[in-house]
């Protein structure tokens, strides 16, 4: 009767802790981040245009706002700064961000942000649309407040901060998970503390990193609603090695939101000086490990010409390959079935199927191709991707599709 009891009583933990883990995997505990990595941004745009209407007004605002952001732009890439054509422009923004605006019956006065396409604006001025950029890198924000260790296991005002900001100016590709689904059993502050590499290398495959990237905040409160002091620590890989560190105040808790945000400013250009200076290099031990060397034995008997011919034979037709993992974008479901489609037919590929998908993200393709990846990789450029990676681990990208050349400046603009 005892035995039956504790076996009754452990069923029932079992079920309750199962169902706790369902709930956990099933609410979403974080923010979803803002879709900025294919977009170039120029903040801190201001115009003040008068007009017959209002209307009219903010139109011919956003208009001059486009021009000189363009400008701006093309001098921080090297582009030299000359003007485009108005409808060009519109071809090339893809949002107005609006900073702050006031608008009257015949005037518009704003501070602006202007997004441009990253593919049509690199390609207009001449360069590569994701040359500088790193490996993607899984972020993993890590808040400290009040001896409390929040990654997504609740919202925290930390991972809203990184959700929010715009990283299409950044050299570093952040892999920012929105904190729902099995993000908060994947990504706690415990695994934060776990340096081993074999369960390191299932997270970031499954999310489509090559590398973690673990910014640190802790908040200290003097009294309830008064000043709020952060200390930040830029961290990186299983080891969570320190990379930098800085101290931010403000004066009462309701100003905790621009607290945050500038820490995440100031913690994205210590992750690129650290790119710059070579500091987030490549981890071989996060690598999936090579295949083992065949062992020959030397004491195997001699069995002629015809024995091995008949071995040959019947090994012919054993499925053989190398695997390799595809890492690429997947907007839509039909790019999915598209992109399978195209590596089927690269000669040499015996298989191509999609294992982890992630609409509007990135998904993973495992491809078992007969023969050197680096012909993989030859194949997919001619077919007009751009290929990162090498060996058995590849990241693909449709190349930009290049604008026609000369485009004159508009010598009469509108607005």
């Amino acid at each position: 009767m005892r035995l039956r009891t504790l076996s009754t009583s452990l069923a029932l933990a079992a079920l309750l802790l199962g169902a706790g883990a369902i709930a956990q995997m099933e609410g979403g505990r974080g923010v979803a981040p803002v879709d900025s990595g294919s977009s170039y941004e120029v903040t801190g745009v201001t115009v003040d245009v008068a007009g017959k209407t209002a209307e009219a007004a903010r139109l011919g605002g956003w208009r001059v706002a486009q021009r000189k952001a363009w400008v701006q732009l093309s001098n921080r890439l090297g582009g030299g700064g000359g003007l485009v054509s108005d409808g060009t422009l519109d071809q090339l923004v893809s949002g107005i961000v609006v900073e702050n605006e006031q608008i009257g019956p015949n005037r518009y006065i704003a501070r602006l942000g202007v997004l441009f396409n990253r593919a049509r604006a690199a390609s207009l001025l001449g360069i590569s649309a994701y040359s500088d950029r790193s490996r993607p890198m899984l972020l993993v924000p890590l808040q400290v407040s009040a001896g409390v260790e929040t990654v997504f296991e609740q919202r925290s005002e930390w991972q809203e901060a990184w959700a929010r900001y715009r990283t299409g100016n950044s050299s570093v590709d952040y892999v920012r998970p929105s904190g729902n689904g099995a993000d908060s059993l994947l990504l706690n502050a415990g695994q934060i503390a776990r340096p081993g590499r074999g369960w390191w290398r299932t997270i970031i495959d499954q999310y489509g990193a090559a590398d973690i990237l673990i910014p640190v905040v802790r908040l200290y409160r003097t009294y309830p609603g008064g000043p709020v002091i952060g200390v930040f620590q830029a961290r990186h890989g299983p080891d969570n090695e320190l990379v930098g560190s800085f101290t931010l105040r403000v004066n009462n808790a309701a100003g905790l939101p621009k607290l945050l945000d500038t820490g995440v400013a100031r913690m994205d250009n210590l992750f690129e000086q650290a790119l710059r200076s070579g500091v987030l290099g490549v981890d071989p031990t996060l690598s999936p490990p090579p295949p083992p060397e065949p062992v020959v034995d030397d004491s195997a008997p001699d069995l002629g010409n015809d024995s091995l011919t008949d071995i040959v034979g019947d090994l012919s037709g054993a499925a053989v390959g190398i695997p390799i993992t595809v890492q690429f974008d997947t907007p839509s479901a039909a790019t999915v079935a598209n992109t399978e489609g195209l590596v089927r037919g690269i000669l040499g590929v015996r298989t191509a199927s999609t294992t982890s998908l992630a609409l509007g993200g990135v998904s993973l393709m495992r491809v078992t191709f007969d023969g050197d990846p680096a012909v993989l990789k030859a194949a997919l450029e001619s077919r007009g991707y751009q290929v990162l990676g090498s060996g058995q681990t590849l990241r693909i990208r449709r190349a930009p599709q290049l604008l026609p050349p000369n485009i004159p400046a508009d010598a009469q603009p509108a607005g």
